[in-house]
This record gives C-alpha cells, sequence and structure tokens, in this order.
C-alpha cells in the first residue's frame, strides 16, 4: 500500500475517533429508512464485530498499563467497586422508577451490568483526568466482567427472565478476554516493528466503524417495532439511558470524592464510571434475549449517547479549567 493511502487511512482512522458519536448517530438515522442495509450484523456476525471492536483494544495496550493494576491497587479497586455497584443500582432504580416493560428493562439492565466502554479513556485524556487510572480501570471492569456481569444479571433481572449465567461467562470471555488478550499478544510481539504504530493509528477509525456496524444491526432489528409504536417508544427508551449515564457521572465523581481522590481521578471516575460498553450488551441481548428483540434498543442508544455525553462532560471539565484559570488571573 501506498504512503498516499496510509495517510488517507490514517486521518480518516483519526476522523471517525474525533466525530464517532455523529457517524454513529448518521448511521442509525440512515439504517432506519434504509433497514436492509444493515440486516446482516446478526448473530454471529455480531460477536465477531464485537470481538473485532476489543481486538483493537488489545493492540493498543501495552504491560505498563497492566502493571498499573498492581502498583494502584487502591484506586483500582474503589474504580470497580463503583463501576459494577453504581450502574447496576441505578439501572435497577430506573426500570422500576420508570416501569419499563420486560424487553427495555433486559437491556436497561444489561447495560449497567456492563464493564465500562473502550472510548471512555479517550475522554479521559480529552478533559484532562488521569489517563493511565482510566486505562487500568477499564482492564480491570473488563477483566471482571466475565464473572461479575452474569452474576449482577442474575441479581438484578432473575425475576424477569432465566439468565444463563454460565453461557453469559463463556459468551463475555469469547468476545472480550480472548481478543483483547491476542491484541496485548501481538502489541507486545511487534511493537518494534516498523510498520506497528501506522497499524495501531488505524485501531479508532476501525472500532468507531465496528460500533456503527452494531448499531446499524440492531436499529435494523427493532425496526418494525419503531415503526409500529411510533416516537414515544424511542423518548422513553431514550429518557431512562440519558437518566442512567447522568446519574453514573454524577454518583462516579462522588465516590472520587468520598475516596480522596485528585481532581484529575475523580474526572477520571465519572467518566469510567457513566460509560458503559454498551457494544457488548447490545450483542448479549441480542446472544440470550432473543425472546425479547427491543432488549436491544436501550443498548442501541446508550451506543450513541455515551459517546455524544461523554464528549459533553470533557468538555465542560474543560469549560471549568478555563474559568478558574482566568479568574485566578485576574
Amino acid at each position: 500500500m501506498t504512503t498516499g493511502n496510509m495517510n488517507f487511512l490514517t486521518q480518516t482512522s483519526r476522523w471517525l475517533a474525533g466525530n464517532a458519536s455523529l457517524f454513529i448517530i448518521a448511521i442509525a438515522i440512515v439504517t432506519f429508512f434504509v433497514p436492509d442495509l444493515f440486516t446482516w450484523v446478526h448473530g454471529t456476525t455480531q460477536t465477531v464485530i464485537l470481538g473485532i471492536i476489543m481486538l483493537t483494544m488489545g493492540l493498543t495496550l501495552t504491560t505498563d498499563d497492566f502493571r498499573i493494576l498492581a502498583r494502584r491497587p487502591f484506586d483500582i479497586l474503589i474504580g470497580a467497586c463503583a463501576q459494577f455497584f453504581i450502574m447496576p443500582c441505578v439501572a435497577y432504580l430506573l426500570v422500576h422508577v420508570f416501569r419499563l416493560e420486560p424487553a427495555l428493562a433486559l437491556g436497561i439492565l444489561l447495560v449497567g451490568c456492563c464493564p465500562g466502554g473502550v472510548s471512555s479513556n479517550i475522554m479521559s485524556y480529552l478533559c484532562h483526568g488521569d489517563v493511565a487510572f482510566s486505562v487500568g480501570m477499564t482492564c480491570a471492569s473488563t477483566l471482571l466482567a466475565p464473572v461479575m456481569t452474569p452474576l449482577l444479571m442474575e441479581l438484578t433481572a432473575g425475576e424477569i427472565i432465566e439468565i444463563n449465567a454460565v453461557g453469559m461467562f463463556l459468551n463475555i470471555l469469547i468476545v472480550t478476554i480472548i481478543p483483547v488478550g491476542i491484541g496485548c499478544f501481538l502489541n507486545y510481539t511487534y511493537s518494534k516493528s516498523t510498520h506497528f504504530p501506522t497499524i495501531q493509528s488505524l485501531m479508532p477509525g476501525l472500532s468507531v466503524t465496528c460500533l456503527a456496524c452494531i448499531v446499524g444491526g440492531v436499529i435494523a432489528t427493532v425496526h418494525d417495532d419503531l415503526i409500529a409504536r411510533g416516537l414515544w417508544l424511542f423518548l422513553w427508551t431514550f429518557a431512562v439511558v440519558f437518566c442512567h449515564n447522568t446519574l453514573g457521572y454524577i454518583l462516579g465523581y462522588t465516590a472520587g470524592r468520598l475516596a480522596g481522590f485528585s481532581k484529575a481521578k475523580k474526572r477520571t471516575i465519572s467518566i469510567e464510571v457513566g460509560m458503559q460498553n454498551a457494544g457488548l450488551a447490545t450483542v448479549l441481548a441480542g446472544n440470550f434475549f432473543a425472546a425479547q428483540p427491543l432488549a436491544v434498543l436501550p443498548c442501541a442508544i446508550s451506543c450513541a449517547w455515551h459517546s455524544i455525553s461523554g464528549t459533553i462532560l470533557a468538555g465542560l471539565f474543560l469549560r471549568r479549567d478555563t474559568k478558574s484559570q482566568g479568574q485566578a488571573s485576574v
């Protein structure tokens, strides 16, 4: 491949990473009007696509990222506890407050029980958070997900539907831990190769494209229900997703304050707790709750909204810094 082509791909990847939410929303809108575009994204195909997303995450991780888990045990412990306590509890509360129907309840509970999202690391970087802590939290929650997500779903959603905890454990293991492990191995083995940094620079764009495909597949799946039940279904579901995400940010920041964290770490734990791996939730909903097709709707909305809200929150944190600097200089 020529240098010009590689530069084009690199710039495209950078643009996709910087405009992830807009791209995903555009794909969702197009798919709503032309659902046949993404009818191929379901079942095994959807699982493979998520595996590619997790592989891209692994390709960017180094051994130093995992050493953080040992170097900062208190920070990681607080972060992991906040991640797997706050979001499932908030989801469970909202399900009952909004009196969600079983399918939508399953979707929002699944989002709440999943680990932190990969793009949270980017948001922490943008708002001058503690990026090393962010990466450590993402690694920890991802490693814990095969056990914690099925366990928490059993506790929160067991009264709605029978949870195949063992099957969910194996599925999460296959689509998260193994691809991340392969990516880390490739990074460790080929990190000194002259072409490897270029390959890494393409990963953000590939990850966003894959996530957009998953969202497109979900919209294609629930298209008929959205048409039949109109705008109200979407708005009601979005309201729950908005509350879940926003409360995650607020309570995550509060947890950091109670733990005595610095400003940078409070911002990071806020973002890490609020932003979930909704792509994983989408795949799990499709694989384990196929009889409840609307379960994927909260997951798909979360995929897009978490990227948007994370960008907004990072901007608000930066605006606060600018205002503080302005007051200090007066």
